[in-house]
Formats: structure tokens, sequence, C-alpha cells
């Protein structure tokens, strides 16, 4: 018998859900205006409660840009969270391969509590796209049973009408 050698060292893939959870959100850019009145409640909430939000949420930054215009919200979401390293390691030469959605928010004329809420949005949404179902119940596989028709029935056993 061969002499034991210890365990096969392996690192384990991380998978989101599995020990961790790793939000799609990485990084918002809150961007608004100056002298605008639509931009009130931005401001407000830049001044009294966005350090507490972005302690909140140390995985995520937060970018601030002064720019004329509406305030709006911009969310950067990546789709391959965990499974590619280069996220993790921040590597600039990797980071070209990572799909990102970028899913924006208009902020104009909200209060402090409603740009709060928007931005919660922001941070707990996964970044797809909203879309309809085009059947009411969504599989990767087809029916087993396949489509009824009322051909399919013995004749005899049909409805007379």
């Amino acid at each position: 018998m061969p002499p034991y050698n210890g365990a096969i060292k392996a690192v384990s893939v991380a998978r989101n859900g599995v020990g961790a959870f790793i939000r799609p959100c990485r990084k918002i850019t809150l961007q608004y205006c100056n002298v605008g009145g639509s931009s009130q409640g931005l401001r407000d909430f830049l001044t009294q409660r966005l350090t507490k939000f972005a302690t909140k949420y140390p995985e995520i930054e937060f970018q601030v840009a002064l720019k004329r215009g509406h305030p709006i919200v911009r969310g950067l979401y990546s789709t391959t969270m965990a499974s590619n390293p280069a996220i993790l390691t921040n590597d600039s030469t990797k980071l070209a391969d990572v799909h990102t959605n970028v899913k924006t928010v208009c902020l104009r004329n909200l209060n402090i509590d409603n740009v709060e809420n928007k931005l919660k949005l922001m941070v707990e949404s996964s970044g797809n796209r909203l879309y309809k179902p085009k059947q009411a119940v969504q599989s990767l596989n087809q029916s087993v049973r396949g489509i009824w028709s009322p051909f399919h029935v013995d004749k005899d056993h049909r409805f007379k009408i």
C-alpha cells in the first residue's frame, strides 16, 4: 500500500448563496445638480444619510458626480460575480471579459426618503432587465406529456354536444 500523502489541496469555487452572498451590484454613481430644484432630495441624502448608507454596503463602490440636469442614480452590475476571479482581484487585464449591466433611474423631485428607497432598490436588484414571460411556467425542459388536444381522446369518450 502506498504511503499516505495527506488530503489533496484544492480551492473550492465560490458560488453565490453557498456559504456567502455576493451582491451583483458593484458600483453606484449618484449624479446631481448643485443649483437645480429637482436635485434637492438627492442633495439632502448626500449630506445627511450617504455615509450611513455606504457603511451598510461596504462591498459597493459609491461615486458622486456633480453634473447639470436632473438627478440620476446609475448602478453597475456584474453578471458573472464570484465565478470570475478577475472581479475579486480587480485585475484590469481580465475585467474586459466580465459582462456588466447598467441600470439608470431618475431621481427627479424625490424627497430624501424616496431617494433612499430607490437606492435600496438599486442595491438589492440583480441588474437584469425586466421582461414578460412568454409562458406561465418557465422551464428549461419541454413538457413530458406534450400538448393536449381534444382529438387525442378516443371518440367514445369525447363530449357529445
